[in-house]
């Protein structure tokens, strides 16, 4: 039977639950267990993916095609398991299926009610986790703050399981904030203490609490408080100090014995932990030898949760080759013809990741010019693919007016059009081209070189694809389809020829990537940068 850890927050929104889900996911895997992990969202939407990237910051996609929180991507990059559609779970879908049961009549004619039709139909999604994986440890995270409406349903679910499986099966984790104020140089508890009374009134006692804090708790008395007033005991009082390299959290928490209180509080009997792998990376990241510059450009930028894996795939590429990658994020509305290439030329490279809409085209249409006509490594990333090619037809083709149908549905020559099945009439939320897909790569291609292989699959996440019409156009004029989906209808990844890095994909191979095993693109690509540095 798996064992079950719920990990909750309290006082603020935006303490790391995550981080420390996925770092203690990180501690038990090395100890030899089988982990699996989850998230529970208590907003209404029925997953992110019609969310704006503001609200929410980037749509993870798993390997099935669920779209999903982004703590699942942390999750990913720190456990290095596939996650899949039982990972997320949101009060939308939790009230979709009710209600589509009641309709079904699969309550033979009882009154629903939150208990015990929704808080069953969360414990089910819980439970599943464990069946599907076979994991020795199911964590989960429940989004929001102790005390928040929306919340009371999921916590409820999570008090239940941990009474049906009984003591020594479950854990709770409560992460808290412990606010150091400068006037009186200390920190207080009082907040915590507050939390946990919150999260006692819903019948939830926490087994461990987790202290976020910006500096180190040097009082001892205040892990003493907390402990006394909060019924825990003294060594499950942990503190979580900010870190300055994201992958040395799960280092930082086993300093402070997290997975032997884990493991000794749930009865479960593993070996240390080999972190040997994880210490070396972190001590390759802190000293890196090289530098380069690479400019993100993108209309989100003002938030860079909008581009989190990206973001972290460009450094897991820099950690592989021994580089320190200074990302230049650019709001590709600032980018115009009179100053581009002032804003361009610093760059040892440019990606363009994913993204809807008009706004903001523009300026990435000259960046792709500019990486085009100076050598400047290009990667292209879904929308950042589909900007190559626009800006290909017009500047090279001749094609002034090219575009996409999504930014210009009156464009003579729309390059990038919907797929086949995509039109503006379907319901927008899940119905994209969504999951992991195959792509057959073409021999002797940038692709090839990257991948070592001929056949791939990558997740995607889309509705617009490369118009095929225009496909013996393009190869005349000099750009090379280095990679098709295996029935040949659908173009998956372009590149020029004569550059050492100018590749589009319309995947998403940023979700692939681990800090202990960089993405093969992203490798292509930030080597190209490196070299592009030392010219």
């Amino acid at each position: 039977m798996s064992k079950y850890i719920f990990v909750t927050g309290g006082v603020v929104s935006g303490l790391g639950k995550g981080i420390t889900a996925a770092s203690l996911g990180r501690l038990l895997k090395a100890r030899g267990l089988k982990v699996a992990a989850q998230k529970l969202d208590p907003y209404i939407n029925v997953d992110p993916g019609t969310m704006s990237p503001y609200q929410h910051g980037e749509v993870y996609v798993t390997e099935d095609g669920a779209e999903t929180d982004l703590d699942l991507g942390h999750y990913e990059r720190f456990i290095d398991e596939d996650l899949n559609q039982f990972s997320n779970l949101t009060t939308g879908k939790v009230y979709a299926n009710v209600i589509g049961k009641e309709r079904r009549g699969e309550y033979l004619g009882s009154t629903v009610q939150v208990i015990p039709h929704v808080t069953d139909e969360i414990k089910a999604f819980i439970y599943t986790v464990g069946k599907k994986t076979g994991a020795d440890v199911v964590i989960t995270e429940i989004g929001g703050t102790a005390g928040d409406i929306e919340s009371q349903p999921f916590l409820e679910a999570i008090r239940q399981v941990g009474h049906e499986v009984g003591p020594g099966n479950s854990l709770y984790i409560h992460v808290t904030l412990v606010p150091y104020l400068r006037a009186s140089g200390e920190h207080k508890s009082k907040p915590t203490q507050h939390s946990v009374k919150e999260l006692q009134g819903m019948g939830i006692t926490p087994d461990i609490i987790v202290l976020r804090c910006d500096e180190h708790i040097e009082d001892v008395g205040i892990f003493k408080k907390i402990a006394h007033f909060c019924n825990v005991k003294p060594d499950c009082v942990i503190e979580n100090q900010t870190v300055g390299i994201l992958y040395e959290a799960p280092l930082m928490l086993e300093a402070e014995n997290f997975s032997k209180v884990v493991c000794r509080e749930l009865g479960i009997d593993a070996p240390e932990p080999d972190l040997s792998e994880w210490r070396a990376l972190v001590e390759r990241i802190k000293h890196l030898k090289k530098q380069v510059k690479v400019g993100l450009i993108g209309k989100y930028v003002q938030l860079h949760d909008a581009y989190l894996s990206v973001s972290e795939a460009l450094r897991h590429a820099g950690f592989a080759l021994d580089a320190r990658v200074d990302i230049e994020w650019i709001d590709s509305e600032t980018i115009t013809e009179d100053n581009y290439k002032d804003i361009l030329s610093p760059l040892d490279g440019i990606i363009v990741p994913g993204g809807f809409g008009p706004r903001g085209i523009e300026g990435m249409v000259l960046s792709a010019r500019y990486a085009r006509e100076n050598h400047v490594p290009y990667f292209g990333i879904c929308l950042g693919m589909q900007i190559s090619c626009i800006e290909f037809a017009r500047d090279v083709i001749g094609w002034p007016e090219a575009n996409s149908r999504e930014f210009d549905e009156s464009a003579a020559h729309r390059v990038i059009d919907f797929m086949p099945g995509q039109s503006e009439d379907i319901d927008k939320g899940g119905t994209l081209r969504l999951g992991a897909w195959p792509c057959d790569i073409r021999p002797g291609t940038t692709m090839e070189r990257c991948y070592g292989a001929g056949h791939i699959a990558e997740r995607h996440r889309h509705r617009y694809e490369f118009n095929n019409a225009y496909k013996a156009d393009f190869e005349a004029a000099g750009m090379v389809i280095s990679g098709l989906s295996p029935d040949g209808r659908l173009v998956e990844t372009v590149e020029l020829p004569g550059h050492e890095f100018f590749v589009g994909v319309q995947y998403h191979p940023e979700f692939k990537s681990r800090p202990n095993k960089a993405h093969p693109l992203f490798l292509g690509f930030i080597g190209a940068c490196i070299n592009n540095s030392q010219k």
